[in-house]
């Protein structure tokens, strides 16, 4: 049986630890699977707002010179979790863009593991979180680069923005690297609002509320910047937006 996580657990510790008591051994044990084939390419969209909050788990195993894509809005008003294992093989592309976005005392969090296992293999991991009240954004990545997978190239970037004091993100990028022809790099960075960048909007005639608006949104926009589909994208950002609420 699947023993329940608890904040000791290095991959929960930032976790609501009364809500991983509600977990069941069965939600802990499902986990959405997919193999691509060589070559193929596949892209998946995710809303995870209140008609779907909860545990939400896929694992991924991308054949030769394949291409995964997710990009996902985290924003229930109840512990959400997207969780991601990610297996590359030669020459294969794994690209992640997410947003954690919300106020109350909720955790939204978007927690990662990429295994490079095989030589010439990309990722690409872009997360951004907007909390404000007394809500938690995290991001958990680890990045596994196997002995045989030279010419990896890894590259995660996280930024919190926390719009009120009582907020908070965390952010624990981690690498384990056993490959030495590897190019690696993660960064983060965690800050509130530019005060100076609304006070310029608001000189040229916008009022608070918009100026808020739209540098929210400039924020958020790299996590969707590698959508194809500028309709997706559009409605990405709706999404993560329209959960900004009165928050602004």
């Amino acid at each position: 049986m699947t023993s329940l996580p608890t904040n000791k657990d290095e991959a929960w510790r930032y976790s609501d630890s009364e809500a991983l008591t509600r977990l069941t051994p069965q939600e802990l044990a499902s986990w959405h699977e997919a193999e691509l084939a060589p070559g193929e390419t596949r892209s998946k969209t995710l809303i995870l707002d209140d008609s779907c909050p909860g545990l939400h788990r896929v694992r991924l195993k991308v054949g030769a010179a394949g291409r995964a894509e997710i990009f996902a809005v985290v924003s229930a008003s109840a512990y959400t979790r997207l969780e991601v294992e990610v297996e590359l093989a030669e020459g294969a592309h794994f690209e992640l863009g997410g947003v954690t976005i919300g106020g109350g005392d909720v955790v939204r969090e978007i927690v990662t593991r990429t295994l490079h296992a095989q030589p010439h293999g990309t990722s690409n991991q872009v997360i951004r979180s907007v909390h404000w009240g007394h809500a938690t954004g995290n991001f958990l990545g680890n990045i596994d680069v196997a002995r045989d997978a030279q010419k990896t190239d890894a590259a995660q970037d996280f930024k919190g923005l926390i719009l009120e004091k009582g907020a908070s993100v965390n952010a624990v990028p981690q690498l384990e690297i056993f490959a030495d022809d590897v190019k690696c790099a993660h960064g983060a960075a965690i800050g509130q609002m530019d005060e100076m960048a609304r006070y310029y909007m608001a000189s040229r005639g916008l009022d608070p509320a918009t100026a808020k608006k739209l540098l929210v949104r400039a924020f958020i926009g790299d996590a969707f910047a590698a959508i194809d589909d500028m309709d997706e994208q559009e409605r990405l950002m709706e999404a993560a937006l329209g959960a900004l609420g009165d928050a602004v």
